[in-house]
Protein backbone atom coordinates (compact mmCIF):
# COMPACT_ATOMS: atom_id res chain seq x y z
CA UNK A 1 0.00 0.00 0.00
CA UNK A 2 1.42 3.80 -1.12
CA UNK A 3 1.92 6.03 1.69
CA UNK A 4 -0.79 8.99 2.18
CA UNK A 5 -0.19 11.66 -0.48
CA UNK A 6 -3.81 13.10 -0.70
CA UNK A 7 -6.24 14.39 1.50
CA UNK A 8 -8.44 12.08 0.15
CA UNK A 9 -6.71 9.12 1.00
CA UNK A 10 -6.25 10.71 4.86
CA UNK A 11 -9.99 10.46 4.76
CA UNK A 12 -10.07 6.85 3.75
CA UNK A 13 -7.92 5.73 6.67
CA UNK A 14 -9.64 7.55 8.73
CA UNK A 15 -6.15 9.90 10.02
CA UNK A 16 -6.80 13.10 11.20
CA UNK A 17 -3.33 13.88 11.95
CA UNK A 18 -0.05 12.59 10.75
CA UNK A 19 2.47 11.58 12.78
CA UNK A 20 5.48 12.64 10.51
CA UNK A 21 5.21 13.80 6.45
CA UNK A 22 8.20 13.44 4.26
CA UNK A 23 8.64 16.16 2.01
CA UNK A 24 10.95 14.92 -1.81
CA UNK A 25 12.03 16.88 -4.74
CA UNK A 26 11.29 12.71 -6.65
CA UNK A 27 8.07 12.04 -7.51
CA UNK A 28 6.75 9.33 -5.15
CA UNK A 29 7.47 6.17 -6.48
CA UNK A 30 7.04 3.05 -3.60
CA UNK A 31 10.37 1.28 -3.81
CA UNK A 32 13.36 -0.03 -1.74
CA UNK A 33 15.46 1.78 -3.86
CA UNK A 34 14.14 5.16 -3.05
CA UNK A 35 15.42 6.58 0.30
CA UNK A 36 12.32 8.65 1.03
CA UNK A 37 10.24 5.40 0.67
CA UNK A 38 12.38 2.98 2.80
CA UNK A 39 11.84 5.40 5.41
CA UNK A 40 8.28 6.01 5.25
CA UNK A 41 7.89 2.44 5.40
CA UNK A 42 9.95 1.72 8.06
CA UNK A 43 8.67 4.24 10.21
CA UNK A 44 5.21 3.19 9.35
CA UNK A 45 6.07 -0.15 10.62
CA UNK A 46 6.53 0.95 14.11
CA UNK A 47 3.19 2.44 14.65
CA UNK A 48 3.74 5.82 12.89
CA UNK A 49 1.18 7.77 10.73
CA UNK A 50 3.34 8.70 8.07
CA UNK A 51 2.65 10.58 4.71
CA UNK A 52 4.55 11.66 1.69
CA UNK A 53 4.38 15.16 -0.30
CA UNK A 54 6.41 14.92 -3.16
CA UNK A 55 7.55 17.51 -5.71
CA UNK A 56 5.31 20.59 -4.13
CA UNK A 57 5.38 23.91 -5.50
CA UNK A 58 7.40 26.54 -3.74
CA UNK A 59 5.24 29.26 -5.24
CA UNK A 60 2.43 28.88 -2.82
CA UNK A 61 1.37 26.79 -0.02
CA UNK A 62 -1.51 24.76 -2.12
CA UNK A 63 0.92 21.59 -1.71
CA UNK A 64 3.03 21.47 1.00
CA UNK A 65 -0.42 22.53 3.27
CA UNK A 66 -2.27 19.48 1.91
CA UNK A 67 -1.60 17.07 4.41
CA UNK A 68 -2.11 19.71 7.35
CA UNK A 69 1.26 19.56 10.18
CA UNK A 70 2.19 17.02 11.29
CA UNK A 71 2.43 15.93 15.26
CA UNK A 72 6.04 15.14 15.13
CA UNK A 73 8.34 16.29 12.62
CA UNK A 74 8.37 17.00 9.28
CA UNK A 75 11.15 14.93 7.05
CA UNK A 76 12.96 16.87 4.08
CA UNK A 77 14.90 15.28 1.21
CA UNK A 78 16.14 16.60 -2.27
CA UNK A 79 15.10 13.02 -3.70
CA UNK A 80 17.73 10.45 -4.69
CA UNK A 81 20.05 13.09 -6.17
CA UNK A 82 21.16 15.46 -5.13
CA UNK A 83 19.12 18.65 -6.44
CA UNK A 84 22.13 20.99 -8.18
CA UNK A 85 23.54 17.82 -9.33
CA UNK A 86 19.77 16.66 -10.73
CA UNK A 87 19.53 20.24 -11.91
CA UNK A 88 22.86 21.14 -14.15
CA UNK A 89 25.45 19.86 -15.76
CA UNK A 90 29.12 19.87 -14.68
CA UNK A 91 29.07 23.04 -16.99
CA UNK A 92 26.83 24.33 -15.05
CA UNK A 93 24.64 23.91 -17.88
CA UNK A 94 20.57 23.46 -17.09
CA UNK A 95 19.07 20.05 -17.67
CA UNK A 96 16.13 19.81 -19.71
CA UNK A 97 15.56 16.29 -18.13
CA UNK A 98 14.92 14.58 -14.51
CA UNK A 99 14.56 10.90 -14.72
CA UNK A 100 12.50 11.26 -11.33
CA UNK A 101 10.35 13.54 -12.73
CA UNK A 102 6.61 12.68 -13.99
CA UNK A 103 6.97 13.12 -18.05
CA UNK A 104 10.48 13.76 -17.58
CA UNK A 105 10.45 17.32 -17.97
CA UNK A 106 12.99 19.15 -15.26
CA UNK A 107 10.27 21.85 -14.22
CA UNK A 108 9.59 20.17 -10.60
CA UNK A 109 12.77 20.26 -8.25
CA UNK A 110 14.21 23.56 -7.06
CA UNK A 111 17.71 24.41 -6.75
CA UNK A 112 18.89 23.44 -3.18
CA UNK A 113 15.87 21.38 -2.48
CA UNK A 114 16.77 20.82 1.27
CA UNK A 115 16.84 24.39 1.72
CA UNK A 116 13.87 25.54 -0.47
CA UNK A 117 11.54 23.05 1.20
CA UNK A 118 12.44 24.13 4.74
CA UNK A 119 12.31 27.57 3.79
CA UNK A 120 8.56 27.19 2.21
CA UNK A 121 7.13 24.74 5.63
CA UNK A 122 8.18 28.15 7.32
CA UNK A 123 6.57 30.30 4.83
CA UNK A 124 3.21 28.35 5.68
CA UNK A 125 3.69 26.62 9.28
CA UNK A 126 4.05 29.10 12.00
CA UNK A 127 4.65 27.77 14.78
CA UNK A 128 5.79 24.27 13.03
CA UNK A 129 7.16 21.45 14.73
CA UNK A 130 10.86 20.26 14.44
CA UNK A 131 12.03 19.92 10.69
CA UNK A 132 14.31 16.54 9.88
CA UNK A 133 16.68 16.77 7.13
CA UNK A 134 17.89 13.96 5.27
CA UNK A 135 19.01 12.32 2.25
CA UNK A 136 21.83 12.27 -0.13
CA UNK A 137 21.95 16.28 -0.23
CA UNK A 138 22.01 16.49 3.54
CA UNK A 139 24.10 14.03 4.33
CA UNK A 140 26.84 15.02 1.96
CA UNK A 141 26.72 18.75 3.00
CA UNK A 142 26.51 17.98 6.68
CA UNK A 143 29.76 19.97 7.56
CA UNK A 144 31.37 23.38 6.03
CA UNK A 145 32.06 21.84 2.87
CA UNK A 146 33.09 23.88 -1.19
CA UNK A 147 30.05 24.39 -3.24
CA UNK A 148 31.04 24.24 -6.67
CA UNK A 149 27.60 26.05 -7.84
CA UNK A 150 28.42 29.07 -6.13
CA UNK A 151 31.84 28.53 -5.69
CA UNK A 152 32.84 29.10 -1.77
CA UNK A 153 33.00 27.21 0.78
CA UNK A 154 28.66 26.96 2.44
CA UNK A 155 28.29 26.68 6.04
CA UNK A 156 26.60 23.30 7.19
CA UNK A 157 23.13 22.66 5.40
CA UNK A 158 21.71 23.15 8.76
CA UNK A 159 22.36 26.25 9.44
CA UNK A 160 21.62 27.28 5.68
CA UNK A 161 17.86 26.04 6.07
CA UNK A 162 17.14 26.10 9.56
CA UNK A 163 16.15 23.36 10.69
CA UNK A 164 16.14 21.52 14.12
CA UNK A 165 17.85 18.16 13.08
CA UNK A 166 19.51 16.21 10.45
CA UNK A 167 19.82 12.42 9.87
CA UNK A 168 22.65 10.97 7.94
CA UNK A 169 24.00 8.12 6.48
CA UNK A 170 21.42 5.63 5.59
CA UNK A 171 19.38 6.42 8.82
CA UNK A 172 17.39 3.50 9.63
CA UNK A 173 17.61 3.36 13.00
CA UNK A 174 18.43 7.25 13.72
CA UNK A 175 15.32 8.55 12.21
CA UNK A 176 13.33 5.83 14.62
CA UNK A 177 15.45 6.55 17.27
CA UNK A 178 14.57 10.64 17.03
CA UNK A 179 10.89 9.55 16.36
CA UNK A 180 10.79 7.63 19.94
CA UNK A 181 12.55 10.63 21.55
CA UNK A 182 10.22 13.01 20.25
CA UNK A 183 6.78 10.94 20.46
CA UNK A 184 7.79 10.36 24.58
CA UNK A 185 9.18 14.16 25.13
CA UNK A 186 12.91 12.60 25.75
CA UNK A 187 16.16 14.64 25.41
CA UNK A 188 17.63 13.62 21.32
CA UNK A 189 21.09 15.00 21.99
CA UNK A 190 22.94 11.71 22.41
CA UNK A 191 21.05 9.59 19.15
CA UNK A 192 23.84 8.35 17.16
CA UNK A 193 23.61 9.36 13.66
CA UNK A 194 22.17 12.67 14.00
CA UNK A 195 23.14 16.31 13.91
CA UNK A 196 21.63 19.64 15.12
CA UNK A 197 22.73 22.81 16.56
CA UNK A 198 24.14 23.39 20.05
CA UNK A 199 25.70 26.99 21.83
CA UNK A 200 28.09 24.31 23.37
CA UNK A 201 30.84 22.52 21.76
CA UNK A 202 30.69 18.37 22.27
CA UNK A 203 32.97 15.62 20.73
CA UNK A 204 36.13 16.22 18.55
CA UNK A 205 36.23 19.54 17.18
CA UNK A 206 36.94 20.40 13.46
CA UNK A 207 38.33 23.52 12.74
CA UNK A 208 35.58 26.46 12.11
CA UNK A 209 33.46 27.57 9.36
CA UNK A 210 35.17 30.79 9.51
CA UNK A 211 39.01 29.09 9.44
CA UNK A 212 37.61 26.51 6.25
CA UNK A 213 36.64 29.55 4.48
CA UNK A 214 39.95 31.59 5.08
CA UNK A 215 42.37 28.74 5.26
CA UNK A 216 42.69 26.26 2.03
CA UNK A 217 45.39 23.69 4.73
CA UNK A 218 42.54 24.11 7.30
CA UNK A 219 39.62 23.42 5.16
CA UNK A 220 41.83 19.61 4.29
CA UNK A 221 42.51 19.46 8.04
CA UNK A 222 38.92 19.63 8.86
CA UNK A 223 38.11 17.39 6.29
CA UNK A 224 40.26 14.89 6.78
CA UNK A 225 39.09 14.80 10.41
CA UNK A 226 35.12 14.68 9.56
CA UNK A 227 36.22 11.44 7.14
CA UNK A 228 38.38 9.24 9.48
CA UNK A 229 35.29 9.65 12.13
CA UNK A 230 33.00 8.21 9.62
CA UNK A 231 32.98 4.71 10.92
CA UNK A 232 30.13 3.49 13.14
CA UNK A 233 33.10 1.69 15.21
CA UNK A 234 35.80 3.82 15.56
CA UNK A 235 34.34 7.51 15.23
CA UNK A 236 34.01 10.08 17.71
CA UNK A 237 31.34 12.49 16.95
CA UNK A 238 32.02 15.56 15.94
CA UNK A 239 31.60 19.51 16.15
CA UNK A 240 32.61 22.28 14.17
CA UNK A 241 31.93 26.14 15.06
CA UNK A 242 30.13 28.59 12.80
CA UNK A 243 30.10 31.77 14.50
CA UNK A 244 28.88 31.65 18.19
CA UNK A 245 26.99 28.34 17.95
CA UNK A 246 28.42 24.67 17.17
CA UNK A 247 27.38 21.94 14.86
CA UNK A 248 27.22 18.93 16.68
CA UNK A 249 27.19 15.50 14.86
CA UNK A 250 26.71 12.75 17.12
CA UNK A 251 28.92 9.60 16.01
CA UNK A 252 27.53 7.03 13.32
CA UNK A 253 24.57 4.64 13.95
CA UNK A 254 25.82 1.34 13.97
CA UNK A 255 25.51 -0.39 10.48
CA UNK A 256 22.16 -2.47 10.40
CA UNK A 257 22.69 -6.12 10.22
CA UNK A 258 21.40 -8.81 7.90
CA UNK A 259 18.53 -9.32 9.91
CA UNK A 260 17.61 -5.90 10.38
CA UNK A 261 18.17 -5.61 6.00
CA UNK A 262 15.47 -8.43 5.80
CA UNK A 263 13.14 -6.81 7.82
CA UNK A 264 13.25 -3.62 6.09
CA UNK A 265 12.94 -5.25 2.92
CA UNK A 266 10.14 -7.38 3.72
CA UNK A 267 8.12 -4.42 3.68
CA UNK A 268 5.03 -4.31 1.49
CA UNK A 269 6.17 -1.78 -1.27
CA UNK A 270 4.31 -1.45 -4.37
CA UNK A 271 7.20 -1.23 -6.72
CA UNK A 272 5.24 2.04 -8.64
CA UNK A 273 4.59 5.45 -8.95
CA UNK A 274 1.48 6.80 -6.72
CA UNK A 275 -1.42 7.50 -8.81
CA UNK A 276 -1.35 10.92 -7.93
CA UNK A 277 1.63 11.84 -10.36
CA UNK A 278 0.14 9.47 -13.41
CA UNK A 279 -1.67 11.95 -15.37
CA UNK A 280 1.69 13.79 -15.70
CA UNK A 281 3.36 10.76 -17.53
CA UNK A 282 5.80 8.05 -16.46
CA UNK A 283 8.58 8.57 -14.81
CA UNK A 284 12.03 7.00 -16.06
CA UNK A 285 13.79 5.84 -13.35
CA UNK A 286 11.26 3.59 -12.40
CA UNK A 287 12.08 1.12 -15.54
CA UNK A 288 15.30 0.94 -14.28
CA UNK A 289 14.65 -0.23 -10.49
CA UNK A 290 10.97 -1.66 -10.39
CA UNK A 291 12.15 -5.14 -11.22
CA UNK A 292 15.72 -4.64 -9.90
CA UNK A 293 17.01 -6.47 -6.61
CA UNK A 294 19.29 -4.36 -4.23
CA UNK A 295 21.39 -7.16 -2.46
CA UNK A 296 23.64 -4.74 -0.28
CA UNK A 297 25.16 -1.17 0.85
CA UNK A 298 28.27 0.39 1.25
CA UNK A 299 31.10 -0.38 -0.65
CA UNK A 300 35.35 -0.33 0.25
CA UNK A 301 36.36 1.30 -2.95
CA UNK A 302 37.02 4.53 -1.69
CA UNK A 303 37.35 6.27 -5.13
CA UNK A 304 38.16 9.93 -4.08
CA UNK A 305 35.55 11.03 -6.54
CA UNK A 306 32.63 9.27 -5.18
CA UNK A 307 30.79 9.97 -1.73
CA UNK A 308 29.21 6.79 -1.07
CA UNK A 309 31.77 5.90 1.50
CA UNK A 310 30.46 8.53 2.98
CA UNK A 311 26.64 8.01 2.95
CA UNK A 312 26.88 4.21 3.51
CA UNK A 313 29.84 3.70 4.88
CA UNK A 314 32.86 1.41 4.11
CA UNK A 315 32.00 -1.66 5.79
CA UNK A 316 29.55 -3.59 3.07
CA UNK A 317 26.64 -4.70 4.70
CA UNK A 318 24.38 -7.27 2.46
CA UNK A 319 20.98 -9.24 3.05
CA UNK A 320 20.57 -13.14 2.98
CA UNK A 321 19.20 -15.44 0.32
CA UNK A 322 16.14 -16.31 1.54
CA UNK A 323 15.32 -12.00 1.91
CA UNK A 324 16.47 -11.80 -1.82
CA UNK A 325 14.74 -14.88 -3.15
CA UNK A 326 11.22 -13.58 -1.59
CA UNK A 327 11.45 -10.83 -3.00
CA UNK A 328 12.04 -11.99 -6.30
CA UNK A 329 9.27 -14.55 -6.21
CA UNK A 330 7.18 -11.22 -5.11
CA UNK A 331 8.10 -10.52 -8.91
CA UNK A 332 6.36 -13.50 -10.22
CA UNK A 333 2.88 -12.46 -8.82
CA UNK A 334 2.80 -8.81 -10.79
CA UNK A 335 1.33 -8.38 -13.78
CA UNK A 336 4.00 -6.23 -15.26
CA UNK A 337 6.55 -8.61 -14.82
CA UNK A 338 8.17 -10.81 -17.68
CA UNK A 339 10.32 -12.69 -16.12
CA UNK A 340 13.30 -10.16 -16.14
CA UNK A 341 15.58 -9.23 -12.86
CA UNK A 342 16.90 -6.40 -14.71
CA UNK A 343 19.48 -5.99 -12.13
CA UNK A 344 21.12 -7.73 -8.78
CA UNK A 345 23.36 -5.88 -7.30
CA UNK A 346 24.74 -2.24 -5.00
CA UNK A 347 27.02 0.05 -5.38
CA UNK A 348 28.83 -2.55 -7.03
CA UNK A 349 27.70 -5.18 -7.89
CA UNK A 350 30.34 -8.02 -6.55
CA UNK A 351 30.79 -6.90 -3.65
CA UNK A 352 28.17 -9.00 -2.21
CA UNK A 353 28.49 -12.21 0.37
CA UNK A 354 32.03 -11.00 1.83
CA UNK A 355 33.76 -8.65 4.07
CA UNK A 356 37.36 -7.91 5.88
CA UNK A 357 36.43 -9.80 9.38
CA UNK A 358 39.54 -7.54 11.09
CA UNK A 359 36.85 -4.45 9.46
CA UNK A 360 34.00 -6.41 11.08
CA UNK A 361 35.06 -6.49 14.88
CA UNK A 362 37.84 -3.44 14.78
CA UNK A 363 36.12 -1.05 12.12
CA UNK A 364 37.87 0.57 9.06
CA UNK A 365 41.55 1.22 8.85
CA UNK A 366 42.48 4.61 9.17
CA UNK A 367 46.29 3.85 7.55
CA UNK A 368 44.99 1.99 4.25
CA UNK A 369 42.17 1.35 2.38
CA UNK A 370 40.64 -2.42 1.05
CA UNK A 371 41.59 -1.68 -2.69
CA UNK A 372 43.84 0.88 -3.10
CA UNK A 373 46.77 1.10 -4.34
CA UNK A 374 46.24 -2.73 -4.38
CA UNK A 375 44.06 -5.10 -2.79
CA UNK A 376 44.62 -5.50 1.18
CA UNK A 377 45.60 -9.25 1.95
CA UNK A 378 42.72 -9.42 5.13
CA UNK A 379 39.68 -8.49 2.68
CA UNK A 380 40.32 -11.93 0.65
CA UNK A 381 37.39 -11.31 -1.97
CA UNK A 382 35.17 -14.84 -2.67
CA UNK A 383 32.06 -14.72 -5.39
CA UNK A 384 30.71 -17.81 -4.63
CA UNK A 385 27.98 -16.61 -2.36
CA UNK A 386 26.96 -14.74 -5.71
CA UNK A 387 26.93 -17.48 -7.89
CA UNK A 388 24.96 -19.13 -5.50
CA UNK A 389 22.38 -16.69 -5.03
CA UNK A 390 22.36 -15.95 -8.55
CA UNK A 391 21.57 -19.95 -9.56
CA UNK A 392 18.77 -20.06 -7.01
CA UNK A 393 17.20 -16.97 -8.66
CA UNK A 394 17.03 -18.80 -11.92
CA UNK A 395 15.34 -22.11 -10.89
CA UNK A 396 12.53 -20.12 -9.60
CA UNK A 397 9.59 -20.52 -11.39
CA UNK A 398 8.48 -17.51 -13.44
CA UNK A 399 11.87 -16.01 -13.54
CA UNK A 400 13.57 -16.12 -17.41
CA UNK A 401 17.01 -14.40 -16.35
CA UNK A 402 18.89 -12.53 -13.69
CA UNK A 403 21.20 -9.64 -14.98
CA UNK A 404 23.77 -7.96 -13.24
CA UNK A 405 23.46 -4.25 -14.85
CA UNK A 406 25.48 -2.67 -11.42
CA UNK A 407 29.03 -1.50 -12.01
CA UNK A 408 31.74 -4.10 -11.17
CA UNK A 409 35.27 -3.67 -9.78
CA UNK A 410 37.43 -6.31 -12.10
CA UNK A 411 40.07 -6.28 -9.69
CA UNK A 412 37.97 -7.93 -7.15
CA UNK A 413 37.40 -10.28 -9.89
CA UNK A 414 41.03 -11.05 -11.12
CA UNK A 415 41.81 -11.52 -6.51
CA UNK A 416 39.80 -14.39 -6.48
CA UNK A 417 41.67 -17.31 -7.17
CA UNK A 418 39.14 -19.77 -6.09
CA UNK A 419 35.84 -18.54 -7.54
CA UNK A 420 36.52 -15.37 -10.08
CA UNK A 421 36.82 -17.54 -13.26
CA UNK A 422 33.88 -18.85 -12.48
CA UNK A 423 31.83 -15.83 -11.79
CA UNK A 424 32.91 -14.11 -14.39
CA UNK A 425 31.94 -17.46 -16.97
CA UNK A 426 28.53 -17.33 -15.18
CA UNK A 427 28.25 -13.39 -15.77
CA UNK A 428 29.19 -13.89 -19.38
CA UNK A 429 27.07 -16.95 -20.08
CA UNK A 430 23.79 -16.14 -18.74
CA UNK A 431 23.35 -12.61 -16.82
CA UNK A 432 24.84 -9.89 -19.48
CA UNK A 433 22.24 -7.98 -21.22
CA UNK A 434 24.71 -7.17 -23.97
CA UNK A 435 26.67 -4.96 -21.96
CA UNK A 436 28.59 -5.27 -19.16
CA UNK A 437 29.61 -2.14 -17.16
CA UNK A 438 33.24 -1.09 -15.74
CA UNK A 439 34.50 1.68 -14.16
CA UNK A 440 38.27 2.32 -15.38
CA UNK A 441 38.21 6.24 -15.35
CA UNK A 442 41.27 6.69 -16.60
CA UNK A 443 44.69 5.03 -17.43
CA UNK A 444 46.87 7.52 -16.57
CA UNK A 445 48.93 6.27 -13.74
CA UNK A 446 49.25 9.42 -11.53
CA UNK A 447 45.42 10.53 -12.69
CA UNK A 448 44.71 7.26 -11.22
CA UNK A 449 46.67 7.22 -8.21
CA UNK A 450 44.69 10.74 -7.29
CA UNK A 451 41.44 9.45 -8.18
CA UNK A 452 42.34 6.05 -5.61
CA UNK A 453 41.79 3.23 -8.54
CA UNK A 454 43.78 0.82 -9.85
CA UNK A 455 46.14 0.76 -12.49
CA UNK A 456 44.98 -0.38 -16.17
CA UNK A 457 47.36 -4.01 -15.84
CA UNK A 458 43.83 -5.30 -14.07
CA UNK A 459 41.58 -3.73 -16.80
CA UNK A 460 43.50 -4.99 -19.74
CA UNK A 461 43.83 -8.63 -18.16
CA UNK A 462 39.82 -8.68 -17.47
CA UNK A 463 39.10 -7.32 -21.15
CA UNK A 464 41.36 -10.52 -22.47
CA UNK A 465 38.95 -12.91 -20.15
CA UNK A 466 35.80 -11.11 -21.27
CA UNK A 467 36.43 -11.15 -24.53
CA UNK A 468 37.13 -14.80 -24.37
CA UNK A 469 34.61 -15.75 -22.37
CA UNK A 470 31.73 -13.76 -24.78
CA UNK A 471 33.18 -15.82 -27.41
CA UNK A 472 33.49 -19.15 -26.22
CA UNK A 473 29.46 -18.69 -25.29
CA UNK A 474 28.94 -17.55 -28.78
CA UNK A 475 27.27 -14.11 -27.28
CA UNK A 476 28.29 -11.02 -28.87
CA UNK A 477 28.30 -8.70 -25.75
CA UNK A 478 30.72 -5.54 -25.00
CA UNK A 479 32.02 -3.35 -22.36
CA UNK A 480 31.10 -0.12 -21.45
CA UNK A 481 33.61 1.87 -20.22
CA UNK A 482 33.00 5.00 -18.22
CA UNK A 483 35.35 7.53 -18.17
CA UNK A 484 35.98 11.00 -16.55
CA UNK A 485 37.18 13.87 -18.02
CA UNK A 486 39.04 16.90 -16.06
CA UNK A 487 40.03 15.17 -12.51
CA UNK A 488 42.10 17.34 -10.33
CA UNK A 489 45.26 16.33 -11.76
CA UNK A 490 44.31 15.53 -15.45
CA UNK A 491 45.59 17.76 -18.37
CA UNK A 492 45.31 17.93 -21.94
CA UNK A 493 48.32 15.72 -22.12
CA UNK A 494 46.37 12.55 -20.23
CA UNK A 495 43.56 12.96 -22.03
CA UNK A 496 45.62 12.47 -25.08
CA UNK A 497 47.08 9.59 -23.81
CA UNK A 498 43.44 8.17 -22.68
CA UNK A 499 42.53 8.16 -26.50
CA UNK A 500 45.28 6.77 -27.52
CA UNK A 501 45.03 4.03 -24.88
CA UNK A 502 41.23 3.50 -25.61
CA UNK A 503 41.69 3.25 -29.36
CA UNK A 504 44.84 1.03 -29.49
CA UNK A 505 44.16 -1.18 -26.59
CA UNK A 506 40.32 -1.52 -26.08
CA UNK A 507 39.48 -0.94 -30.04
CA UNK A 508 36.55 1.70 -29.16
CA UNK A 509 35.81 5.12 -29.55
CA UNK A 510 34.63 6.19 -25.93
CA UNK A 511 31.03 7.55 -25.23
CA UNK A 512 30.71 7.04 -21.27
CA UNK A 513 33.19 9.84 -20.61
CA UNK A 514 31.51 12.60 -18.06
CA UNK A 515 33.46 15.73 -17.28
CA UNK A 516 34.46 15.42 -12.98
CA UNK A 517 31.58 17.41 -11.35
CA UNK A 518 32.54 18.57 -7.66
CA UNK A 519 30.28 17.43 -5.55
CA UNK A 520 30.58 17.65 -1.46
CA UNK A 521 32.37 15.21 0.54
CA UNK A 522 34.81 14.23 -1.52
CA UNK A 523 38.64 14.27 -1.72
CA UNK A 524 38.33 14.98 -5.23
CA UNK A 525 36.73 17.87 -4.59
CA UNK A 526 39.53 18.85 -1.99
CA UNK A 527 41.58 18.98 -4.68
CA UNK A 528 39.39 20.72 -6.94
CA UNK A 529 38.85 23.66 -4.49
CA UNK A 530 42.56 23.97 -2.90
CA UNK A 531 44.62 22.63 -5.61
CA UNK A 532 46.83 20.28 -3.48
CA UNK A 533 46.80 16.49 -2.84
CA UNK A 534 45.43 16.38 0.82
CA UNK A 535 47.08 12.76 0.93
CA UNK A 536 51.11 14.85 0.06
CA UNK A 537 50.08 18.63 0.24
CA UNK A 538 51.63 18.63 -2.65
CA UNK A 539 49.93 21.53 -5.74
CA UNK A 540 48.44 19.56 -9.12
CA UNK A 541 47.14 21.31 -11.41
CA UNK A 542 43.27 21.46 -11.62
CA UNK A 543 41.41 22.73 -15.07
CA UNK A 544 38.83 25.13 -13.99
CA UNK A 545 37.76 26.82 -16.69
CA UNK A 546 34.80 25.15 -18.79
CA UNK A 547 35.91 25.46 -21.82
CA UNK A 548 39.30 23.58 -20.64
CA UNK A 549 37.00 20.93 -19.67
CA UNK A 550 34.90 20.39 -22.51
CA UNK A 551 38.35 20.27 -24.74
CA UNK A 552 39.58 17.46 -22.37
CA UNK A 553 36.24 15.54 -22.95
CA UNK A 554 36.21 16.33 -26.70
CA UNK A 555 39.77 14.88 -26.70
CA UNK A 556 38.64 11.21 -25.85
CA UNK A 557 35.11 11.16 -27.51
CA UNK A 558 36.47 12.75 -30.86
CA UNK A 559 36.76 10.56 -33.78
CA UNK A 560 39.97 9.66 -34.85
CA UNK A 561 41.16 9.91 -38.07
CA UNK A 562 40.17 6.30 -39.82
CA UNK A 563 38.60 5.28 -36.82
CA UNK A 564 35.94 3.87 -38.53
CA UNK A 565 38.50 1.00 -40.20
CA UNK A 566 38.92 -0.28 -36.32
CA UNK A 567 36.87 -3.06 -35.12
CA UNK A 568 34.09 -0.92 -32.71
CA UNK A 569 31.81 -1.32 -30.06
CA UNK A 570 28.22 -1.14 -31.23
CA UNK A 571 27.02 2.23 -29.95
CA UNK A 572 23.98 2.03 -27.09
CA UNK A 573 21.07 1.82 -29.55
CA UNK A 574 22.43 -0.82 -31.04
CA UNK A 575 23.38 -2.53 -27.85
CA UNK A 576 19.65 -1.93 -26.44
CA UNK A 577 18.50 -3.65 -30.13
CA UNK A 578 21.18 -6.64 -29.20
CA UNK A 579 19.41 -6.73 -25.87
CA UNK A 580 16.14 -7.10 -26.57
CA UNK A 581 16.81 -10.12 -29.32
CA UNK A 582 18.55 -11.39 -26.59
CA UNK A 583 15.97 -11.71 -24.25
Amino acid sequence: MFLPTTPNELKKRGITQLDIILVTGDAYIDSPFMGVSLIGKVLESKGYQVGIIAQPNIEDGEDISRLGQPRLFWGITAGAVDSMVANYTASKKRRQRDDYTPGGINDCRPDRAVIAYTNLIRRYFKPTVPIVLGGIEASLRRIAHYDFWSNKIRRSILFDARADYLVYGMAHASILNLAGALNNEQDTRDIPGIGFISKEKKGLELPSFEAVQKDKRQYIESFKLFYANTDPITAKGICQQHNDRYLVLNSPEKYSTTAELDLIHALDFERDLHPYHKPRGSVRALETIRFSIPTHYGCYGECNFCAITVHQGRTVRYRSDASILAEAKSFTRDKDFKGYITDLGGPTANMYGYECKKKLKKGACQDKRCLFPTICPSLDPDHSPQVRLIQRLEQLPGIKKVFINSGIRYDLILNDKKHGNAYIAKLTRDNVSGQMKVAPEHTGKRVLDLMGKQGIDDLLAFKQTFDRLSKKSDKKQFLTYYLIAAHPGCDLKDMNRLKQFTSEKLGINPEQVQIFTPTPSTFSTLMYYTGMDPFTMEKIFVEKSLQGKEKQKQVVTAKSAGFHKKKTAPSRNQIKKKSRSFK
